[in-house]
């Protein structure tokens, strides 16, 4: 008989006491963030510096001009326009800022858009290891879609736009972020390889040693040096805390399937990085968890391979759509492809990182192209209503506690799927 793991609280209680005292915390936290807007908001303009951080010409009624991502001095990160045909990315600029009531704390709290004008354009911003390396995948690409597609999904810069749209129609948007998915993968690589060096030394010299414990801490250094590399990313001091926490959690013999362990672990990282309130990708990651929680809550008894190879890959596939949609309307049978891709993504991810290394990162670019290609340009929209997605999310939550109400979901859930995929 093989005993529970234990879970992360003793008793329901001390779950909700834990909770309510974090809350505090994050409140004090948001107040203080609404002070600074208020002083923000009330300026008639303000001077400073900034780097631009990502520059994008756009064209709209023939009228040209170029979106910008400015992070300033006191890190404040915003988008603003310029009709300056002057090349802005990686500049240092001096500009005027308009504040305004129509920047709503909501806003402020994301990534707000500001008026702005420029005054002049300082310098350029001096060349670091991480733009060596991004240019040096630039060179084993011809296609510009793949060099911002590689560059995104190791370094975390922005995709183009080029690219945006079949990535969208594909339903891989979540796997070409640098998220934590791709932590976890880059963790168990690290991990693999320096088990095979070190598990004939620890048979042989030190066998009271734990692999896991030793092991999983340095691959935890690698990642942290990594996350540094590529300028600590929101997304991935993110992705790098949960699994930070999930080492933690097995380290230590609990359960790491908890319903439990998500919230406290959402709550805490909301807490350190209030910001994570307005973030999309920060609730689909966790939304993407806790389906993923919910599948294996309820087929635990199934056979483990048709849990990992058929039930959560179809099942969260599914359960996100509703989620989805309610942000995003594009719509596509394509975007089942979505489903084996993830899979292949498994391998595809780390065998691309020694191929890049020795300059042939280039070597799948055709089959890539030709995966791009296939999804149509234009797809359906089709946007599920507010209250759609709150009857969603209560009955998500309340299934956690009954079998008869997840049937419901998953009732809902398929003919929300069939609705959209079959009929709009």
């Amino acid at each position: 008989m093989q005993l529970d793991k234990p879970q992360v609280y003793d008793t329901v209680r001390s779950f909700w006491i834990f909770i309510a005292l974090v809350s505090i915390v994050l409140s004090l936290r948001i107040f203080v963030i609404y002070d600074s807007y208020q002083t923000f908001i009330s300026k008639p303009f303000i001077i400073t510096y900034a780097n631009v951080l990502y520059s994008e010409n756009r064209e709209k009624n023939g009228y040209k001009y170029a979106l910008l991502k400015l992070k300033t001095d006191d890190d404040l990160e915003f988008y603003t326009v310029t009709n300056d045909e002057t090349p802005m990315h990686s500049k240092r600029i001096r500009i005027k800022l308009s504040p305004s009531n129509d920047i709503t704390f909501w806003r402020y709290l994301g990534t707000p858009f500001i008026k702005s004008s420029i005054s002049e354009i300082v310098s350029t911003i001096p060349k670091t290891s991480k733009d060596s390396v991004i240019e040096f995948i630039y060179a084993q690409h011809q296609n510009p879609q793949l060099k911002s597609l590689f560059a995104s999904l190791y370094l975390a810069t922005p995709l183009d736009k080029e690219i945006r749209q079949p990535v969208t129609a594909l339903g891989i948007a979540h796997i070409v972020a640098l998220s934590g998915f791709n932590l976890s993968i880059l963790w168990g690589v690290i991990y693999g390889l320096l088990l095979l060096i070190y598990r004939p030394l620890q048979q042989r010299y030190f066998p009271y040693r734990y692999a896991f414990l030793d092991l999983g801490f340095i691959a935890l250094i690698g990642l942290g040096y990594y996350v540094s590399f590529v300028d600590f990313s929101a997304s991935l001091i993110r992705a790098y805390l949960m699994v930070l926490a999930g080492w933690g959690i097995l380290l230590l013999g609990m359960e790491l399937v908890s319903f439990y362990f998500l919230a406290t672990i959402s709550i805490i990282m909301l807490t350190f990085f209030p910001r994570l309130i307005v973030s999309l990708s920060f609730w689909f990651s966790v939304a993407g968890v806790f389906y993923i929680f919910l599948v294996l809550h309820y087929t635990k008894l199934l056979n483990q391979n048709i849990i990992k190879w058929i039930m959560i890959p179809f099942g969260v596939f599914l359960f996100m759509q509703p989620v989805v949609h309610a942000f995003f309307g594009g719509v596509s049978w394509w975007q089942f492809v979505s489903i084996p891709l993830e899979a292949l993504y498994l391998i595809f991810y780390p065998l691309m990182i020694p191929l890049h290394i020795i300059g042939y990162g280039g070597v799948m670019d055709d089959m890539l192209l030709a995966l791009f290609t296939m999804p149509p340009k234009e797809i359906t929209q089709s946007l599920l209503p507010w209250w759609g997605l709150l009857i969603f999310v209560i009955l998500s939550l309340a299934s956690i506690v009954s079998k008869k109400i997840f049937l419901v979901l998953c009732g809902v859930t398929l003919c929300y799927c069939i609705y959209i995929f079959m009929f709009i």
